[in-house]
Order: structure tokens, then sequence, then C-alpha cells
């Protein structure tokens, strides 16, 4: 009998097992496959004791420069348009690709047994094989990031209308932006909880590090008509506030502490979030809860949105949205300056000068030992103009002249610009 159960265990059920399934050692009880198939392991005992064998993920570390790219749900679902991407990593520094989780529509993109989840039925697309596919970017050393579109939820404020934004003229209704999506409070709890277990399922499936994008407060839309349940408290004690510090930016920073201690201490998992671009230069919250300085403790990475595209007519004194554009390495070098300048502003200490010949310098210590690396978003897409490679590269540029060494590329098509990028 132990002779069958060893060769079952160690020469026939791996042929048919997934490539990041492993057997672990006989003290842990682990399940192989989702249908829980059953092992009998030796045993050094008179009784033969029953033990489980699970799924193991693996992970990879996070590259000491990430250069990413980012795939759509839609793309990581269709074989021969990923393999068109992996062959992208392959051939180019790229070392990293961000891959949707869960969706601007809600979908989340792949199935899981989470009750929570199961059933999910939002109208974006899934990958059905992603635990494989990331397998797959882990055999050609890709680091695999997974994106969540946070509050933004049109599926989860359709199945939770009690969670979602809703219209100040008549709260039974959800809030719409001017594309018709609805959001989530982004004071509500359970939502908060309902994203880090979405995470921790991602993780478990193979997915390096989980990347957070829509945690902010809603700003396209009918700002007039619009009412927030779950935070509405919080906005009032800080309406009168004559400070930077509003009730947006401190819901939001309440967010991000929740996501630093249930995912990143207690659970391990490497978390990014994704900001504004001015909020590499802006100081107050926009209007939509984010400041640089809140954030930056409570992720691994801060992933601001430097898209040049994005800048508003006036910004650095260019006047038109062509000057704007005509100007990619300017608006990601003065922007990302700014940010660095900020960011080693909360881990330098300060020395103030002796008041006298008898008494020494006061050093005061740093506010955090430790922060975000910084990792801003690039444009890589025809928007408003096309983008050259020249264009490309010299926001890459910018980064690296910044100080930095880690940047993402976006491109809602998926569609990269090879020829911006250093062979391997």
């Amino acid at each position: 009998m132990s002779l069958v159960v060893i060769i079952l265990a160690f020469f026939v059920l791996p042929r048919y097992l997934p490539a990041t399934s492993i057997f672990d050692s006989k003290s842990n009880l682990v399940m192989v496959t989702a249908t829980s198939t059953l092992v009998t392991s030796i045993s050094t005992t008179t009784a033969e004791e029953s033990v489980l064998v699970k799924k193991e993920t693996a992970h990879i570390s996070t590259p000491t420069a990430v250069k990413g790219i980012y795939m759509t749900a839609c793309v990581a679902g269709t074989p021969s348009f990923r393999a068109k991407l992996l062959k992208l990593t392959n051939e180019t520094e790229i070392n990293s690709i961000v891959i949707d989780i869960k969706d601007y529509t809600g979908t989340v993109s792949f199935a899981i047994d989470n009750p929570e989840f199961k059933n999910n039925a939002g109208g974006g697309c899934k990958a059905k094989d992603m635990a494989d596919f990331i397998e797959t970017l882990h055999q050609n050393n890709i680091y695999v990031i997974g994106r969540v579109t946070s509050f933004q939820d049109p599926y989860a404020a359709k199945t939770h209308p009690d969670w979602a934004v809703k219209k100040n003229s008549d709260k039974t209704l959800n809030w719409k932006d001017h594309k018709g999506i609805s959001y989530i409070d982004a004071g509500n709890k359970e939502m908060w909880k309902y994203l880090a277990d979405l995470a921790k399922e991602s993780y478990a499936i193979g997915f390096d590090e989980i990347n957070f994008d829509y945690i902010r407060f809603p700003s396209d839309g009918d700002m007039k008509d619009i009412y927030f349940p779950w935070s509405q408290a919080t906005l009032k004690a800080y309406a009168t506030s004559t400070s930077l510090v509003t009730g947006k930016s401190v819901v939001m920073k309440g967010f991000y502490e929740y996501l630093h201690q249930t995912l990143g201490v207690d659970a391990h998992i490497p978390i990014s979030a994704d900001l504004f671009g001015m909020t590499a230069t802006n100081y107050d919250d926009l209007n939509i809860g984010q400041v640089m300085e809140d954030a930056l403790p409570n992720f691994d990475f801060i992933d601001q949105m430097v898209y040049p595209s994005h800048y508003p007519v006036g910004f650095m004194n260019y006047m038109s949205v062509a000057a704007i554009n005509a100007h990619p390495y300017e608006i990601v070098k003065f922007s990302m300056d700014s940010a660095v300048r900020r960011m080693k502003a909360l881990i330098t200490p300060i020395t103030k000068p002796a008041v006298s010949s008898t008494t020494k310098p006061t050093i005061i210590p740093s506010k955090y030992a430790k922060v975000a690396v910084l990792r801003p978003w690039l444009q890589d897409n025809d928007y408003p103009v096309p983008y050259t490679p020249a264009m490309v590269r010299a926001q890459i540029q910018a980064t690296y002249d910044a100080g930095l060494t880690s940047w993402l590329l976006w491109d809602a098509a998926n569609t990269y610009t090879q020829s911006a990028l250093l062979t391997k």
C-alpha cells in the first residue's frame, strides 16, 4: 500500500496538477486542487494518516527596478493577444505586467470560491486560466501586479446599494458620473474589507503585488447633487476646517492605514497605490481626498499618474493642450522632482543649528523611517496627440533624471511602442 501511495503522490499525480502545485510536508494539511483530492500518506505510526495536498502558489521578488506595462482582463483572457505582450517583455527591458483583477465595471476577472466573489456577474472580461497564465509569466521571470479599481464599482453599487454614493436630491438613487458609472462611498468599511479580501484571494493565486486604483472620491459628475452616506459625518466635522486636512482626506487616510495594517503588516502582501499626477505638486486633496503624504507611509509603491495629457492648460505655463503634450519630459521631470522632495522630507532628519557657542545643534528625527518607493505611471497612448517613441522615451528619461528607477506604461488598448524600449 505504501509503495502505491509513493508512486501516486510523487510520480503520477504531479503530471496532472497545475504547474503551481507542490507537495508540502506531511506536517501541513494542504489541498492539491479545487476538488480537494485526498492522498493517503506514508505513516511512521501503526495507523495511516490522511493528508490533504493543496495548490501552493509561488511568487517572485519585486525587481530592483520595476519596468511594467498594463494589461486589461480582456487581453489576459485572450491567448493570442496576451502572447504578443509576453513576446514584448521577452524582447525588451519590460520585467513586470499589471493585470486587472477588478476593472471599472466591478467585474472580478477570475473565478474565486469565496461567496462574496463567487457569483460576480459584472459585465467586464474574465480570464478563466488566470492562475496558469500568472505561472507562465513567472516562468518568464515577469513580476505580476494585480490592479484593483477600488471605489469605482457599479456592480457592487448594484448588489450592495446601501454602500453606494447617492444623489442628494433623492437618497434612494445611486449617484452616477458623466459616464453613467456608480461609485461606492469611500467611507464604507464593508467595502474596505471587500477590497482587502479580494486582494488576499488574488495574492493566493499568484499575483505578486496588489495595486489599488480609484482610491478616491468621485470627481466627474454632478457634484452639486451628491451625498456620501458613510462619509457624511466626517465630511461635516471638517467642513469648516481652514487647514489642508479635509473630511475626504481623513477618510482616505483611514483607508490607506487599513490596507497597510490588513495587507502589508498582517498578510505580508506588497501593495501599491495609484494617485492623481497632481498629488506630486499640489498639497491640497484635489477635492478627491488624495494627499501624497497620507499615502506614502502606507504602501510599498506610490504610482502617480503623471500622464502629460492629463495636465490642465496653464500647468508650468504651457498655455495650450498642444504645448503641454509637446513637453512630456518637462511635465514628468517637474512633477517627479516635486514628489521626490516631498518623499525625502518624510524620511530625512532635520538639523537645527546651535543657538550659541555653548549649545549643540538640535536633531529632529525624521517622521518615518521608511516610506513608499515612487514609481510613476507614464503615457504610451495617442491621446490627445500621437505619442511618438521619442515622447515615450522622454518620460522614462525624466523619471531617471528625477532620481527614480521604476516606472509603468499605460495604454488602455495595450498596444505599446516597442521602439521606445531598450532591448534585452
